[in-house]
This record gives structure tokens, C-alpha cells and sequence, in this order.
């Protein structure tokens, strides 16, 4: 079984890239995988597995 987490990346126009780079590694490091980015990063999808 699969769980998802959808968040609103509050980026700012200040290092953009290098913040949404820490954000996806961090999601990344507790097991998350990236399923969809929003159309200019409104929303990110990840999923992972429920039972690990």
C-alpha cells in the first residue's frame, strides 16, 4: 500500500533552485519519492510506502 504527501513549497525568489534542491533531498532522506511537480512549483506529490 502507498501513502502520499502533497505540500506548498513556500520558496521564495531568493535561492530558489538551492532551497527546493534541500527540500527534495530532505523528503528524500525519510523515504519519499517525488511523483509530480506543479506547473511553477505550486504543489509537490511524494509517495512512499506505507508498510517499510
Amino acid at each position: 500500500m502507498k501513502e502520499y504527501k502533497v505540500i506548498m513549497p513556500k520558496l521564495g525568489f531568493k535561492n530558489r533552485y538551492h532551497k527546493l534542491e534541500e527540500l527534495l533531498n530532505q523528503y528524500a532522506r525519510e523515504g519519499w519519492t517525488l511523483k509530480h511537480i506543479g506547473e511553477s512549483w505550486t504543489n509537490i506529490v511524494f509517495e512512499r510506502d506505507k508498510n517499510r
